[in-house]
């Protein structure tokens, strides 16, 4: 692939909280499609183990959380992402995200974070914690941070998710838009000469700005008038909208005055269709509910937990005939079994020609099948825990690396230390 091409990659980034090991909830909801990601030439592929928002709601006991990303990374290793293929690192050995995070924090609004659904549905539904604390309510900054400082120009920047998930990307445009407007916002310096006080006049008319306006005795402005107008600029921008904001000034011939540099880009969901995979019992699979079977059960395991699964309500005795659709074991046929399988699986429920125990046992015979590759190659990692840490050390320092790329583009679209320093440089060189 050509340098030029290469540059045109849209950029992938996704992760997972260190809670536990990996079940084939978490694979089919989202590491096969990572693997396909990462396999497809036209992606750029970041992919991390969340450590730090394990803190958000875990902070009381941090014991497991190192044991746990290990384990997450031997089950991102054995679904088949590949460090070749794609970075993939730790979040807190990139501690650039929690700089980016504090930053975007300075102009998130408080009402923006309150009002996120699964902050209220989490402080009213979880009573084993208390979630009353800043980390919680600014999960969305941090997971905002995670994903925008692997920016890069010209390159989209994709989050995969599912459609529960869509309003969460979209936290972070907004946040995204509203850093870029306070950072990514220049003003002409000619405005600063006094030839141009008319024009600054045009600014204060266009964007409706009234009250201590400048006037001809404050030309050429020096550097706290050019400041202080700047911010009322920008200030007004932020209140009426920047599209508003420039059809205004457009109509008021200033436009080309104004430059919009987005230092941050807008990162967009990109649509995973996820296939339905309930838990034993029924519910959502999770480790909480005791209902998950992770990627490294053994045979033994395995049967044991699927011969106890709920099936369709309607069939209470060998003879009462089902619904296939409404049985969560034909759900995980549908992943794990063969075509004859299905047929015979749905025939069998509908008729009553199979009884639910045989149905079962099917198919673990079938998730046996599917689940063994991937626990040999787990297996392999667990053998040699120095080369997964290996892995995701060398995983971070290329993450790091382009994220203090990003680090340094931010800084100095906040503070301006380099033109700072530059005017300093300048004014002692005259001297």
């Amino acid at each position: 692939m050509t340098i030029g091409a290469e540059g045109k990659k849209s950029r992938v980034l996704s992760g997972m909280r260190p809670t536990g090991r990996l079940h084939i909830g978490h694979y089919f909801g989202a590491l096969q499609n990572w693997v396909r990601l990462q396999n497809d030439p036209a992606y750029e592929c970041f992919y991390f183990i969340a450590d730090w928002h394990a803190l958000t709601s875990d902070y009381a006991d941090t014991s497991a959380v190192a044991e746990n990303t290990l384990q997450i990374m031997m089950d991102y290793l054995a679904a088949g992402l590949d460090p070749a293929k794609s970075v993939i690192f730790q979040q807190s050995a990139v501690p650039e995200h929690a700089e980016l995070h504090l930053l975007l924090s300075m102009v998130t609004p408080l009402g923006w974070l309150e009002r996120v659904p699964t902050y209220k549905e989490a402080l009213e539904n979880v009573k084993d914690r208390d979630l009353h604390n800043y980390g919680f309510l600014g999960y969305p900054i941090l997971q905002c941070a995670d994903i925008v400082i692997y920016s890069k120009e010209g390159a989209p920047l994709l989050v995969p998710v599912g459609e529960d998930q869509v309003s969460h990307v979209e936290l972070s445009r907004e946040i995204v838009r509203r850093f870029n407007l306070f950072y990514g916002f220049e003003l002409d310096e000619t405005l600063r000469s006094k030839s141009a006080a008319g024009l600054c006049g045009n600014f204060y008319l266009a964007l409706g700005i009234h009250g201590n306006t400048l006037s001809i005795l404050d030309f050429p402005l020096g550097p706290e008038k050019w400041a202080e107008f700047a911010s009322r600029v920008r200030t007004r921008i932020l209140e009426i909208g920047i599209d508003n904001a420039i059809g205004q000034l457009k109509a008021a011939a200033v436009a080309d005055m104004v430059k919009f540099s987005p230092v941050l880009r807008e990162p967009d969901a990109k649509l995973t269709l996820t296939p339905r995979i309930p838990g034993t019992d029924g519910r959502k699979m999770s480790k909480s509910y005791g209902n998950a079977i992770t990627l490294s059960e053994t045979d033994e395991e395995i049967r044991k937990k699927t011969k106890v699964m709920v099936t369709d309500p309607a069939r209470v005795r060998r003879t009462d005939k089902g619904d296939p659709d409404k049985c969560p074991v034909y759900d995980w046929h549908k992943l794990f079994s063969s075509r004859e399988t299905l047929k015979w699986a749905a025939e069998g429920c509908r008729t009553a020609g199979i009884g639910c125990i045989e149905c079962k046992a099917k198919m673990a015979d079938h998730l046996i099948e599917w689940i063994a590759p991937v626990r040999d190659r787990r297996v392999k990692w667990e053998n040699d825990p120095k080369g997964v840490l290996e892995i995701l050390d060398a995983g971070s320092k290329k993450a790091r690396t382009v994220a203090q790329g990003t680090m340094e583009r931010v800084r100095q679209a906040v503070f301006g230390w380099k033109k700072k320093r530059e005017e300093i440089g300048g004014a002692v060189a005259k001297a």
